[in-house]
């Protein structure tokens, strides 16, 4: 089931901000996160927050969902309505499944924010998609209505695997939508895979990385699989149906997805992730870890905008009550001290491969970038220019390097 959210401070109930934060919408960005809580299945290893049909009781559907989010959009028009509109660089419509709701309905969420805050005139629109939620037509419509760019959750394509995984669609599917959505007109495609999984071997993961290829896909994300409590997966491993992924065995697997991927034309640019050129990179998770601000419309939701993050109330239930009553979905929300933006800003930057500028570190930190450099982590040259930047053995252990560099 879903996690929890974080604690926080009430958010009132019109939504309003401070003043500060209003002033600074947009200095260095502003995206709109939409998100879709429906999946026709829950997947055994996620804890997102998703729906299925027979979990969302009573108040909430698909029919009314899109209904809601522009409820939620004009809200946000008035909690901003005196501050300079901010244009709209990067809209991602996550999940769940996206690609559940008419194609229709998604291409009405995006013209709500274009009419409310503009679209620039080179934004990058990207939705989600499960490839068996996915078809011609629908993938033809979402193009005509704007979305430029779409992230495929492809996983894998061992058939063992995807069982595992509790995945609906066949093997070959993924890279089947992927073709579907270059000739429907998408400017970006991305496939995401996931490595790790029990029962995986390096012949399946080699086939998948070669499906990936073969696709021609601009964009390729690789995630080593996590195993969050309170998932079907979770329970499984611990009632010793399954072993407990390897780190060892994920280390292989990423030098597997470098290898591979770099030898097509990829270059990595995020640990996790890799582009054929810099325009394919996903300019709105670049927004993220670059500190921007974003509006995030649906249940669970988070935004941060002016160095104040809140996040909306969980279930599609209460979020659409809230709204039917004037109010805002917000939960709770935090404004983040200096020492937090600076543990942040570390521990995002450094994951790129424009890595982070030494200058922002503190002494401590810089004798801790010192060590990872002579222990081969961080790229010498980048290192005398001024800049901590991940090596490939780096990379394998951003984690310790990001503790090395804070206090």
């Amino acid at each position: 089931m879903p996690g929890v959210l974080p604690d926080g401070e009430p958010v009132p109930r019109d939504g309003s901000l401070p003043a500060s934060a209003r002033r600074a919408v947009g200095a260095r960005g502003f995206g709109v996160y939409v998100h879709v809580p429906f999946c026709a299945s829950r997947c055994g290893y996620c804890d997102f927050n998703t729906y299925t049909a027979s979990e969302l009781g009573g108040g909430a559907s698909r029919e009314t969902y899109a209904d809601s989010v522009l409820a939620e959009l004009a809200l946000a028009a008035r909690v901003l309505g005196d501050a300079p509109p901010p244009r709209v660089d990067t809209v991602f419509v996550g999940g769940g499944t996206p690609t559940l709701l008419p194609a229709d309905d998604l291409a009405r969420i995006l013209d709500g924010i274009d009419r409310t805050w503009g679209l620039a005139a080179d934004a990058e629109v990207t939705t989600e998609a499960n490839p068996e939620s996915v078809t011609p037509e629908s993938l033809k419509t979402l193009r005509a209505a704007g979305y430029t760019r779409i992230s495929l959750g492809m996983q894998s394509a061992a058939p063992g695997v995807l069982a595992v995984l509790d995945r609906r669609h066949s093997a070959g599917r993924a890279t089947a939508a992927a073709l579907e959505a270059r000739d429907a007109g998408f400017d970006h495609v991305n496939l995401d895979l996931i490595y790790g999984t029990p029962g995986e071997s390096g012949e399946d993961f080699a086939a998948s990385l070669a499906q990936v290829v073969e696709a021609g896909v601009d964009h390729v994300s690789a995630y080593a699989l996590i195993v969050e409590d309170g998932t079907r997966l979770a329970a499984r491993m611990r009632r010793g149906e399954l072993p407990y992924p390897s780190d060892d065995v994920a280390a292989d697997r990423y030098l597997a997805a470098e290898a591979a991927l770099g030898a097509a034309g990829f270059s990595w640019y995020e640990v996790s992730n890799w582009a054929r050129s810099e325009a394919a990179r996903c300019r709105h998770n670049l927004l993220y870890w670059t500190g921007a601000d974003w509006w995030g419309l649906g249940p669970g939701a988070h935004s941060h905008v002016g160095g104040v993050r809140w996040w909306n109330v969980k279930h599609p239930t209460a979020y659409a009550a809230r709204l039917a009553e004037g109010a805002s979905p917000g939960l709770a929300r935090e404004r983040l001290a200096p020492d937090e933006q600076h543990m942040e800003d570390v521990m995002l930057r450094l994951r790129l491969a424009s890595g982070l500028p030494l200058d922002v570190l503190d002494e401590a930190g810089r004798a801790g970038a010192e060590r990872a450099r002579a222990g081969g982590l961080l790229d010498a040259d980048a290192y005398a220019e001024g800049r901590a930047v991940l090596t490939l053995r780096g990379r394998l252990l951003a984690d310790a390097v990001v503790r090395d560099l804070l206090p």
